[in-house]
């Protein structure tokens, strides 16, 4: 017979209790965009962190975009080896020239890094982690490499990276290369390196599709957060 308000535990049972949501803990909104223009994505992530006060919820914008080339803020458009009419912006970020396009996640994080009291190299850590446990999901290795920010699989890099602080909220983020056309790689100097391979799931023998990457992406990113 069923009681009410009475929950059976075995005695050796261990249930960790869950942590409560603290300053130390902000929220973190989730948003799909789907397929976005890169400058109309561009202009809404400065917008959102001009406009943004010490209430206002951090968010991380999950999306992909139409080909397109970007160039840092300090980018030689030099890396831009030959036109093949992808169009190129100019943007706010760090680093040099990278591609975007379909079959790709593009993971925006919009923080309050004071709030969080998160230091941007950190941040960097954590995406990088975030991308590396991807990977792992897998069975599949990641790796860093100091010097260049972004996520290796082997020799090829799989996850790209570049951030913006302004007012000490950040914005711009990672790139997650899934299953996508490679070959607008081979027209640039990718983040800026001569000859660098290129990689993603697809050729790496994950068969994931964008969405699913980018709801593991999200929740691996999320879980980071929530532990600093």
């Amino acid at each position: 017979m069923k009681r009410e308000g009475f929950t059976a535990t075995l005695p050796d049972a261990r249930r960790a209790p869950r942590p409560a949501r603290g300053p130390n803990r902000p929220a973190l909104a989730v948003r799909h965009r789907g397929l976005t223009l890169y400058e109309q994505a561009y202009d809404e992530m400065r917008r959102f962190t001009a406009e943004r006060t010490a209430a206002t919820p951090d968010e991380l914008w999950l999306l992909e975009h139409p080909s397109v080339y970007t160039l840092g803020q300090a980018g030689d458009p030099q890396h831009l080896l030959r036109a093949n009419g992808i169009p190129i912006v100019r943007t706010d970020r760090g680093g040099q020239i990278t591609y975007h396009g379909p079959g790709q996640v593009v993971a925006y994080t919009l923080l309050d890094l004071r709030r969080r009291a998160l230091a941007v190299r950190r941040l960097v850590w954590l995406l990088e982690q975030a991308a590396i446990e991807l990977l792992a999901d897998w069975g599949l290795a990641g790796e860093r490499r100091a010097g260049a920010p972004g996520v290796y699989a082997g020799a090829a890099k799989v996850a790209a990276l570049g951030l913006r602080v302004r007012s000490g909220c950040c914005y711009h983020g990672l790139a997650f290369n899934v299953d996508m056309d490679l070959a607008p790689f081979c027209d640039i100097n990718p983040c800026g390196y001569a000859g660098l391979a290129v990689t993603q799931l697809r050729d790496l023998g994950a068969p994931a599709g964008v969405r699913a990457a980018a709801g593991a992406l999200a929740a691996h990113l999320a879980r980071l957060l929530a532990a600093e």
